[in-house]
């Protein structure tokens, strides 16, 4: 026995199976069953652990299967655009993200977005009646819609989210005033129009280096001055005082001979962006 880590289309996430019967390498495309039923995955990772608990490879993809697949995809469109239509007809505010079809043709996942929650039963009926198959509608986030669609994000680079984010983890402001980023809405958000995922990225290694730093508002004395922390920069470990005389003086952490008054904080209210 050995398990294969493999990745479907509509998802990042790494999932194990095991398998007996045939001989997998990295880069083979294989069926196995999601929680959306049966369909293409490829092999990223192969192991020689052993868990009876996993779910089986089903089969490696055969030259039919890939055939069905690209097949498949033109259904998808299609069926998007008849659901767009009928959606329309039925004055519902749906936004269609994609459409997934099952490799064997059981089932068609429609994704959308909406601002509300939506009663889709007139339109499943709709839809179960013209394709013959079973329908499920999916309501998915924002950010779910960028990782299923992609795009280009501030770094030049395609989203994290759509090359390799298996999770989303809480975003907040206050990860972008503890790294010293513009607060500016443009600046921090990703296409999404949430915060950007990667704040969270160094999240702790700024934490970490702020335990040593005095926060800002506190005064602080070294050998040679004295003054109010105005600024305070983790990554060089130095805070930047205004003196007495209003001039601005770098200082490094090991140059503080003491905390004359300590900045009371002031409870500031963070948005905190959370999973949809």
């Amino acid at each position: 026995m050995s398990i294969a880590y493999v990745v479907f289309k509509h998802s990042n996430s790494i999932i194990p199976f095991k398998y007996t019967k045939f001989e997998l390498k990295v880069g083979d495309f294989v069926i196995a069953e999601s929680e959306r039923g049966l369909n293409l995955a490829k092999v990223i990772k192969i192991s020689k652990e052993k868990d009876d608990k996993l779910k089986s490879i089903v089969r490696v993809a055969t030259a039919s299967d890939l055939q069905r697949y690209n097949e498949n995809l033109v259904l998808a469109q299609k069926a998007k655009k008849y659901c767009a239509q009928e959606s329309k007809n039925l004055n519902l505010d749906i936004k269609l993200v994609d459409v997934e079809y099952t490799i064997d043709n059981s089932k068609i996942i429609f994704y959308f977005t909406s601002p509300t929650r939506v009663d889709f039963r007139h339109l499943v009926k709709k839809l179960a009646s013209y394709f013959k198959t079973r329908i499920e509608m999916r309501q998915i986030g924002v950010r779910d819609e960028a990782k299923l669609i992609g795009g280009i994000g501030l770094c030049g680079q395609i989203v994290c989210c759509k090359r390799f984010l298996q999770n989303f983890e809480p975003v907040s402001i206050k990860m972008a005033k503890d790294q010293n980023l513009s607060i500016s809405v443009k600046k921090i958000s990703g296409i999404c129009g949430r915060l950007l995922c990667c704040l969270y990225y160094e999240e702790h290694i700024y934490s970490d280096f702020l335990k040593n730093l005095p926060p800002k508002g506190s005064i602080i004395k070294t050998d040679e001055c004295e003054g109010e922390v105005v600024l305070v920069n983790p990554i060089k470990n130095t805070v930047v005082i205004k003196d007495q005389e209003n001039k601005m003086i770098e200082v490094g952490v090991n140059d503080i001979k003491s905390v004359i008054k300590i900045a009371e904080e002031k409870g500031e209210e963070y948005e905190i962006i959370e999973e949809e």
